[in-house]
């Protein structure tokens, strides 16, 4: 346990390196045996040590409740403490890590960060279009944003959850981006593309009206993806 702790550690160090985040804002986490890894709340990474970071465990009872999106869940009221373990609490939003884990059994590493382009398209609630192809590395022909609502509520879980729908990446409307991966490396790489894509948009915009891909091409790059990479 140890050794993933301290991966999550270096994971949101390189995050912090790359520019996509900035001093303790965003976090990291991991999956484990019974749960998942995550970083604390409210410390600067370069003053955390691996046992620092927290243990939260994942309940199959958010996993049942999770069918029923997009209506609100319960246990909203359930504090930091009620599933983590360690000497520090977890980060703030440890319930969206806790509810991707749960819907998401793919996903083996989450990183939200508070990157430069993405957090100025979500600020203006932009669903992301088929601009470029890259856009499907991330599921689908869009990234959508997910709908705005206070940080670490089950709110702000829920609106994720549902626009993360056959997605790997979502924008957070007046908050920042969140990405997941198979694991701590392949999330951070597609945490770094991502915000390279949200700075591409964002260029094209200054431009005028962006010309986008039609739909049958992006079908066909959506199925060349699903073995983009394997060896």
């Amino acid at each position: 346990m140890s050794a993933l702790a301290a991966a999550v550690l270096a994971t949101a160090r390189a995050m912090n390196a790359a520019g996509i985040n900035r001093g303790a804002a965003g976090n990291v986490s991991a999956r484990c045996a019974d749960g998942f890894i995550i970083t604390p709340t409210g410390m600067a990474y370069d003053d955390c040590a691996a046992e620092d970071m927290a243990k939260v465990g994942v309940t199959a009872t958010v996993a049942q409740r999770l069918t029923t999106l997009p209506s609100p869940l319960a246990g909203e009221g359930q504090g930091e403490r009620g599933l983590a373990q360690g000497r520090r609490k977890p980060s703030s939003e440890w319930r969206f890590h806790h509810d991707i884990y749960a819907a998401r059994p793919e996903a083996g590493a989450i990183i939200h960060a508070h990157s430069p382009f993405a957090t100025a398209l979500a600020c203006q609630e932009i669903e992301i279009p088929p601009f470029h192809y890259m856009i499907a590395r991330f599921g689908g022909a869009t990234v959508r944003c997910a709908a705005y609502a206070t940080f670490g509520t089950q709110a702000l879980s829920d609106a994720l959850l549902v626009a993360l729908r056959e997605r790997r990446a979502c924008l957070m409307a007046h908050h920042g981006m969140v990405v997941f991966g198979n694991d701590l490396k392949e999330a951070l790489a597609l945490a770094i593309e991502f915000e390279s894509l949200c700075e591409q948009f964002w260029r094209v915009l200054q431009l005028g009206q962006p010309k986008l891909l039609p739909a049958d091409e992006m079908t066909r790059v959506i199925e060349k993806f699903k073995d983009y990479g394997q060896q």
